[in-house]
């Protein structure tokens, strides 16, 4: 998702970011296309292939692994760590989750859990 985001739809283009078997990357984007959160696109008939690009669902997933990322960074620091950055002012992404009716960041007041049945 993180290589969709930054612009990738090609199979080779995500299987040189991933550095991973295409074995392995057919079944990630199989398993993305069918939650919803790619969709596969013909872009050449001779010889056929195909691209993927973000839907909805998938643009909609970019705060979620925003926030993912910055947990990481904070509790399972050290190594190599993804960092996002804003295109136009060139400063680091420090992701709050907030909610939308008080403004208040997600974590700081209390919370009722209900269940749906």
């Amino acid at each position: 998702m993180r290589d969709a985001h930054a612009g990738l739809t090609r199979f080779d283009d995500f299987r040189k970011g991933l550095g991973i078997a295409p074995t392995m990357l057919t079944g990630r984007l199989s398993a993305l296309t069918d939650e919803g959160l790619l969709e596969k696109r013909r872009y050449s008939e001779r010889p056929p292939r195909d691209e993927y690009v973000l839907t909805d669902a998938g643009r909609d997933f970019l705060p979620v692994l925003f926030a993912i990322g910055a947990w990481g960074r904070k509790h399972r620091g050290g190594g190599d760590v993804t960092r996002f950055f804003d295109a136009e002012t060139g400063t680091e992404i420090d992701p709050v989750t907030i909610d939308r009716a008080t403004g208040a960041p997600v974590g700081t007041r209390p919370i009722r859990v209900v269940a749906i049945e």
